[in-house]
Formats: C-alpha cells, structure tokens, sequence
C-alpha cells in the first residue's frame, strides 16, 4: 500500500488531524497505552484480606460461637479479622500507591502535528492518523508509517532482539527481516529525523501483542505456592482432629455443646492468626530495605521469591558487562595492534608486543582506522551531567569512532575530504554494512561486519598500502586470528575495501584490510558478586547473543563457566533434550528464553530471569520472578517483571537475593514459633479432653495468646538481625523444623496439664494455664531465634524482641489482676507462688532446646574437623 493510499485509509493527511477528530478517534479508538490490570478499590481491598481457607476456619468458628451465646468470644475473634485485614489493606494500597507513581513518573510525550500545528502531546493521546515528528534519541509512540525520513536509524533490539541499528527508508524491503518503512511503538531513534503516520495504537501495536501474550502466561511466586500447601495442610489437620475428638465426646457421652466449644477450641488454637499479618510486615520492611540497594520490589512476595531461586539467568549485555565497546586489538598488515583506554573516553596508548608505539609511524593501522571511522554513523559526546562520555548510536561503531580519536583522527575533516555518496545500512543475511565514499574523482566502498562473511567474499588482502592476492592458507590464517580474538571475549569486526566498485554488485572482489577486536567490559563487581551467588548455592547461567566462543571468553572471566561447562547455541535448543545442564546459552534470541526459562521450571527449579527488551517481557512473565533494567529496560519488561533493578547492577541482584534469603529465614522463624504453639495448644486441649479433664483453656484465652502475646513476640522476630547468606530451601516447614515444633510443643501442653492437674477451682487452673503458656511463649520466642546459636548469644541484639517480652509481661499481669480483662478473659487473681510455678515449668523449654542446639553445633564441628583431616 503507497502513502496515498494509507492516507486515504485513514482519512488524513500530511498536516496531520484537527483537535476536533483527533479527539473523536480517541473516544474509538482508546488511549494509546498497553492495557493493564484496574486497580481495586478500598472496599474490594479490604474484602479480599478474607479470601483465605485460614481465615474461612476462623469466619466459621466465630459464626459457631456466637450461636452458642458466646458473644464476648465471638466479638474478639471477629475484632483480631478486621485488624488482620485492616493492616493488609493498608500495605496493599501503598504498593498501589508506589506504582501508580512510578508509571506517572515514566510516561513520555512525543511531538505531533494537530490542526496544521506542531504541539506536545503525551503519548496516550496519539490515535491512527495522526503526524509525529520523530527525532534523535526519542522513543517511538506508535506504530507508524515513514513519510519523511532523513538518514533515520533506529534501535529495534528490544522489539527484534537483533543488536545493531536498523535503518529506515520510505521503500518497504521484501528481503529484510524488519520492515524499512515503518516504526514500532516502543523502539528507539538513534540518529536522523522523519515524519510518520500513526497506523495503530494501544494493544494493536506489535508491542500490545506481546502484552496480550504475557497476560496469558500464569505464573505464581514461590510463597503463594507454600502458603497455600501450608493452608491446605491446616485445614486438613482441623478436620482430622475435630472428627476425631467429636467422635471419641459421642461414643463417651459427652455434652454436645462441649464438645462443640472444644471443636472450636482446637480450630481456633491451629490457626495461626498472626502469620499474615507478621508476612505482610516482614516483606513490606523487606521492600523497604531492597529499595535502599537499588531494587525496586513491586509486588511484596517478590522479596521472598528472590531468597528461594536457585538459577539465575542473566543477559550479558548491561547486567555482566558495561554496555562500553572498546576496541583493544587492531590486527592489520599482519601486525597486532594493542590499544588501551576505558569507556568511551577518546584516549589511550598504542603497542605492539607490550612496546609503546606512535600510531603515525604504522600508516597501515592509521589506514584502517581512518576508513574504520568512515563506515560508522555513531557519536559520541561528554556529558556535564553524567561527567562521562557517552556514545549515541550503535555501541560497535561508537567503539570504532573512539579509537579514531585516540590516535588524533577529526570525523567531520574525514567527512569533508572524503564525502559519502550512499550508504548501505547493516544487513541481518549478510552481517555487514557498507559505506560508498567519494575520494577525489574516484570512489572507495568501505565495508564492516562478520569476518566469516567478509573473509569468504573477499578476493585480495591489503599489504604495505597496496592490494595483494591471498598468499596459499592466508585465510586460514586470518581465520585463526579471528578465532583467537574471540577466545579473549572479544567481538570481532573485520573491514574490507573495493576501490572503483561495479554497480551491480558492489560487494564483488572486496580486499581485505584488518579485523578489530573490540571488548565490552565486565562490571568491576561482577566477579565477585557470582562468586558469592554461587557460595550460597545459587547457579548462574548466562544468555547472550553472541558467539558460543566469545560468550565462553566472558563467561570465563566473570566465574560464571567452569572449563567442562556446557554450551548450547540458540539453534541446538530444539534439539538438545538436557537444556538444563548447560551454563551458557549462546546466540539466543528472545523466543529462546521462554523455551530456556519453562525447562528449568519443568525441573521444579525457581528460576529468576533479568531482561530488558519487549521481547523480554513473556520471559519475565513465565519466571518464578521476573527481574528488568531500570536504565537501559523498556516499559513492558519494566511492566512485567517483579523487580526493577535500578542501576542495572549484577551485584544489585544478588543484594536482593541476600535480602530475600534473610526474609524467608525470617519467615520460617516466625512459622516456627506460631506452629510450636499451635501444636501445644491443640496438645493441651486433646490430651485433657481424653483425660477426662473439662475444657483446660478457653477459645478467647487462645485468642489472647495467639494474637497478643504471640502478636508482639513474632512481629519482634521480624525485626531479628539479618545473618549471613545460606543455601535456600524450597520448603517453608523443613524437617528440622518439624523436630522442633515437637521438642517445643511437647513441654509445653506436659506442663500446662501438669499445673491443670494440680490446682482443684476450675476457673483458678485455667489461669494458671493461660499464664504457663505464656510463659512458655516468652522463652520460645527468644528460642526460635536461631537454630544453632544458643539463646544467651548476642542476646541484646534485637532490642524489639526485648522490649516486646517486657510489653506482653505487662499485658499478662493485666490479664490476670484487671477486673476489665478478668471479665473477657474468663480469669481470677493469682498468687506470686503461681507465677514461680509457672516460670519454673516454662523454663523446662529453654533447656530441651539449649541441649538440641549443643548436640547441632557439636556435630557440625565434628564434621568439619573430618573433613579437614581427610
């Protein structure tokens, strides 16, 4: 279809649409943005907190007990509810909050032609048919049509994953991989101008599409998964239990009523009533503090999902390296030149055999150099604000153009001396581009790209100023040179010339001239920062497109592939049947990783994957926790991931995954002292019940310890001080945790039968109990503090925890001596012989764990010393 004829389609023209049909087409065709999820609102927020199997457990046994005329109890569990979900709608909206900020604070505006006029509009108001103006450096609002273009070149990498410019032109090209007269949403201008026709907008872009496709892929973290296997197990053993116990009350004759009370007793004692509210706590401070270590953390069970993965899949590109080209080796006329220098900075010495060379005296390098700098279209500039230089265009060539400037080369002198006449942008089939210049009254076609494919079409080779034919394995020998280059990381560009070119085919009988070995640079953290990743059990593998030898090379120097590693080129995926295996994914488009990243996952393998282009985003999407580029990302990675990281750094990461590993120790922690006193409620009242014993503990006085005594103590274990990185574990109860919950839950209901047993006044014993067990929830606290570490170690550390013990000491007097709480609580004074009864049989919890943690660290150094001997 010609322009007239899109023109005509969509009824506009070359001074674009008035305001008036401008804002018609809006109301049809709809903002030009990628649909997302509608926020909730508060009410539907708040609602949501309910829609837990755990709180349906507590829902029903407050319906229960208000049937029983248990209003007092029934209005206390219905209270601890709406708190619960209060403090989630609260976190919930502030995340909403976050984003919705965060989107305002990235949206764009491009300038358009309305009513003959050039205005700024943002970029959700464009609509078919509309005129924008393109210019360097902006990013494109739509997908358009060309009607101008003025040596347009563009960056489709995040929408093609193709690396390197791709230049436009009004003339579709049939045989090109991308279409030359168009532009799509979301790509980047890199250099020149034009105009262009908005064909489509919002989802019918091609990058909508790609949206579409991610809101299809289902994807679920980690915590969810064990929450909801934690939720289930719950439910299941309320179940178990309660038919058991109403079973053994019928056949025993037992009251019905009792036995109704005791059920609810039990379902209320299993439920961890704090544990969301602790978990929605623990990851937002977990938010808090990964933002301070430039992670942006957009959904808070991310945090946790980031300590669990055991694979890392990172891009090169910008994560492992630089993102900075530079050119370090030259080889020419059969001599090796080294170049030295950092970034884009135009200076830097020159050798050859480790002996400081001047560049003047080698007219063979300054001659491949000056045509090197005549076949680029890059720039490069010193920005005040950055202070540093920074290249505009394609990274290779900006390395290209810097290397003539070190050696004292002016690009706009060679210009004018030796003018271009066409330019032939870079072609994906043939993996070069060429630039035709006119050099006096003869012309030169100066050729870059592949040395596999200039090397095969080349017929001569370029010595001592003039061209000579290949000496016998000249080739070969050059090809070994290009092999060893690329065995030292480096990506190779060869360059070739035809003087006098032939019309017809301009490529034909090129001379060869040098091969530059050009270097993105490691991230100076990088080494480390893998190192530490893989100390504590996390494996990174590497996704790149260059060649399986260069990628090697970089591998390598990171400490990311070990020699033996494996490697797979993007086109063995499919018939590689072990993928997992490999370290190295090679030469990998985008379509790649989604294959790459849903294998390790069908190995129940948490993965996390970093990306930033569009291409990126279904990736992203599919990963247990989808990590995108803050700077160098585009908005759909951004949209798609679960983290942003903000400064693109590796070792930002792996920041992260120390964050997220202390948040699920955290996690397991607080689960491990709600669960040891689940169980030793449940104990208490199931062993009681079979002894014959009345209802030991009241289903309000388990709410006070599960939501008050518990509910300062565990939220003062998510304030325990980080420690230091270990391997992960997939499972949220493990069994050392199991062992214990048992060690912990045993002594408890033991001595709170125990003091049950001793005293005669029913209401007298169930305070008595109430306090024992609280008691035994001070203590536990400060035992589940570390797994190996005694209790007594570093014991002002967590000054949260100290004062919360001293707050719910406070509480429990008032529980038991304050007429108010006596009242609700069901309890009556106590004498200080009580207290010392109490404390004294609490204290049995304390040594039983003390005596675990001793035997734990006694064989783990016997472990060592073992090991060591061997």
């Amino acid at each position: 279809m010609n322009l007239l004829e899109v023109f005509e389609e969509l009824k506009s023209g070359e001074q674009g649409l008035t305001s008036k049909e401008a804002l018609l087409r809006l109301q049809i065709f709809g903002q030009n943005k990628l649909p997302e999820a509608k926020s909730d609102g508060f009410i539907k927020i708040f609602f949501s907190q309910f829609k837990s199997p755990l709180i349906y457990i507590l829902l029903g046994a407050c319906f229960i007990v208000f049937l029983l005329a248990e209003f007092i109890d029934g209005f206390i569990i219905l209270a601890v509810l709406i708190l619960n979900a209060i403090v989630g709608t609260v976190q919930e909206g502030k995340a909403q909050n976050t984003l919705r900020a965060l989107k305002k604070y990235t949206e764009t505006s491009t300038a358009v032609l309305r009513d003959g006029k050039e205005v700024i509009l943002t970029d959700k108001e464009l609509v078919p048919g509309d005129i924008i103006l393109l210019q360097e450096g902006a990013k494109i609002p739509a997908d358009a049509r060309l009607i101008l273009a003025n040596n347009l070149k563009i960056d489709e990498s995040a929408l093609t994953g193709e690396s390197g410019p791709v230049h436009k032109t009004l003339e579709p090209d049939e045989k090109s991989l991308v279409a030359r007269d168009m532009v799509f949403k979301g790509t980047s201008m890199l250099s020149g101008s034009g105009k262009a026709v908005v064909i489509y907008t919002g989802i019918k872009t091609a990058v909508g599409k790609i949206a579409k496709e991610i809101a299809s892929i289902d994807a679920e973290m980690p915590l969810k998964k064990n929450i909801k296997s934690l939720s289930r197990w719950i439910i299941v053993s309320v179940a178990v239990v309660n038919i058991l116990l109403f079973s053994l009350g019928v056949i025993s004759g037992q009251n019905i009523k009792d036995l109704v009370l005791i059920m609810v007793s039990i379902s209320v004692s299993m439920v961890p009533e704090g544990l969301p509210i602790v978990i929605t706590l623990i990851l937002a401070a977990g938010v808090w503090r990964m933002s301070k270590r430039n992670a942006l953390v957009k959904k808070l069970q991310a945090v946790e999902a980031l300590g669990q993965a055991e694979i890392i899949a990172v891009d090169k590109t910008g994560t492992i390296t630089k993102n900075e080209m530079v050119v370090q080796k030259v080889f020419v006329d059969n001599a090796l030149f080294k170049v030295e220098g950092i970034g884009y900075e135009p200076k830097g010495s020159v050798r050859i055999n480790k002996e400081l060379v001047e560049p003047l005296n080698h007219p063979g390098f300054i001659f491949a150099v000056k045509n090197a700098a005549l076949c680029v279209d890059a720039r490069v500039m010193f920005s005040e604000k950055e202070k540093q230089w920074q290249a505009r265009g394609d990274p290779t060539e900006a390395a290209l153009l810097v290397l003539s400037k070190k050696i004292g080369l002016n690009k706009d002198v060679l210009e004018r001396e030796s003018p271009s006449i066409v330019e032939f942008p870079f072609d994906y089939q043939l993996k070069m581009r060429a630039s035709l210049r006119g050099i006096g009254k003869t012309s030169t076609l100066i050729v870059a790209g592949a040395p596999e494919n200039i090397l095969s079409i080349s017929e001569k080779v370029w010595h001592s100023g003039k061209c000579c034919a290949f000496l016998k394995d000249e080739k070969e020998q050059l090809k070994d040179v290009f092999e060893r280059m690329s065995e030292q990381g480096l990506r190779v560009v060869a360059l070739a010339i035809s003087e006098r070119p032939q019309k017809r085919n301009p490529f034909n009988k090129l001379t060869f001239v040098s091969l530059f070995g050009m270097k993105d640079a490691l991230r100076p953290e990088i080494k480390e920062s893998v190192k530490k990743a893989q100390s504590a059990g996390v494996r990174v593998i590497m996704i790149t497109g260059d060649y399986r030898v260069t990628a090697k090379a970089i591998a390598s120097e990171a400490g990311i592939y070990k020699q033996g590693d494996k490697i797979i080129d993007g086109d063995q995926l499919e018939k590689t049947k072990d993928i997992t295996s490999a370290t190295i994914f090679a030469r990998v488009t985008p379509s790649h990783k989604l294959k790459i990243i849903n294998a390790f996952k069908a190995e129940r393998k948490i993965i996390a994957m970093t990306g930033d282009g569009v291409n990126d985003a279904p990736s992203l999407v599919a990963a247990d926790l989808g990590v995108s580029m803050g700077k160098i990302g585009t908005e759909v990675a951004k949209e798609a991931s679960d983290i942003v990281l903000l400064d693109d750094n590796f070792e930002s990461i792996i920041s992260a995954i120390e964050e997220g590993r202390s948040i699920y120790k955290t996690i397991k922690k607080v689960i491990l002292y709600l669960f040891s006193t689940s169980i030793g409620e449940v104990l208490v009242i199931a062993i009681g019940f079979s002894l014959g014993y009345p209802l030991v503990i009241l289903p309000v006085q388990i709410i006070w310890l599960n939501f008050v005594t518990d509910g300062f103590l565990d939220i003062s274990l998510a304030s325990e001080p980080a420690e230091k990185m270990s391997s992960a574990s997939k499972h949220i109860i493990d069994p050392l945790m199991i062992l214990r919950m048992v060690l912990m839950a045993v002594p408890m209901a033991i001595g709170a039968l125990i003091v049950f047993g001793l005293e005669p006044d029913l209401a007298r014993a169930r305070t008595t109990v109430l306090l024992t067990l609280a008691v035994f929830q001070w203590f536990n606290a400060w035992n589940c503090r570390s797994d190996k570490k005694s209790l007594f170690h570093n014991i002002l550390s967590n000054k949260f925890l100290l004062f919360s013990t001293l707050a719910v000491i406070f509480l429990q007097a008032l529980a038991v001596y304050h007429p108010f709480f006596q009242s609700i609580l069901h309890t009556v004074p106590l004498a200080l012989g009580d207290w010392a009864l109490a404390i004294g049989i609490a204290s049995s919890i304390i040594l039983i764990e003390e005596a675990r943690k001793f035997l734990s660290r006694s064989v783990e150094r016997l472990g060592v010393l073992k090991k060591n001997a061997i």
